[in-house]
């Protein structure tokens, strides 16, 4: 009995939706509480059970947010079905962004819930809007390359040196003596007039 009740427990837990809520607020005076809050509520509603919730305060333009590299570390192995998520202003830093995200979900399979725009991937009006944001990710990126390559053509055209500037030999020469003699990077940077980087990598040739 306790045997075919184990068994029941874990195709139970198979079919499971597990779901990870990403809330996010600007300043340390506004709270995540209500976003979190209603998406419970959500996800209640659906049968979907809430494995972690990950809540962010700082802005929005902000590069890097600790919560949401977590939320998408979960995304990528797979940990989630859903990310249930208050506002699609609270994910993306900008539309370029935004777009990466979303297509990292689909490529993953991981649904997603904004709440405010009523937009669910677990239905057909919800997967067809999450192939337009694909589509316009893709279409971006082709832009974006399109972009760099005229713009290359361009210089080109106009007789501009395009890549790294190459270093005198004689000034290269010289770095890798001050190295051999043990003086440091930044000191040779700043003995010679070169980047430290630059001095870095003319030492390891």
């Amino acid at each position: 009995m306790l045997v075919f009740q184990s068994g029941l427990y874990r195709l139970y837990k198979e079919f499971l939706i597990k779901a990870a809520i990403y809330s996010r607020v600007s300043t340390d005076k506004q709270t995540t509480e209500n976003q979190t809050r209603e998406l419970l509520a959500v996800a209640e509603r659906n049968d979907w059970t809430v494995e972690a919730v990950y809540s962010d305060v700082i802005s929005g333009s902000k590069a890097k947010r600790p919560e949401l590299d977590a939320l998408m570390t979960s995304v990528l192995r797979r940990e989630i079905d859903i990310v249930l998520i208050w506002d699609i202003s609270r994910l993306g830093r900008s539309l370029q962004h935004l777009l990466q995200l979303i297509e990292e979900f689909h490529s993953k399979r991981v649904d997603v819930y904004f709440h405010q725009q009523k937009i669910d991937t677990t239905t057909p009006a919800g997967k067809m809007c999450f192939s337009i944001c694909g589509a316009v990710a893709e279409w971006e990126r082709g832009m974006v390359q399109e972009r760099i390559k005229l713009g290359l053509e361009r210089a080109r055209s106009q007789g501009k040196k395009l890549g790294r500037p190459t270093v005198p030999a004689r000034k290269a020469t010289k770095v890798k003596q001050l190295h051999e003699i043990g003086m440091s990077f930044r000191k040779i940077a700043n003995e010679v007039g070169l980047h430290r980087k630059t001095v870095s990598r003319l030492c390891a040739q």
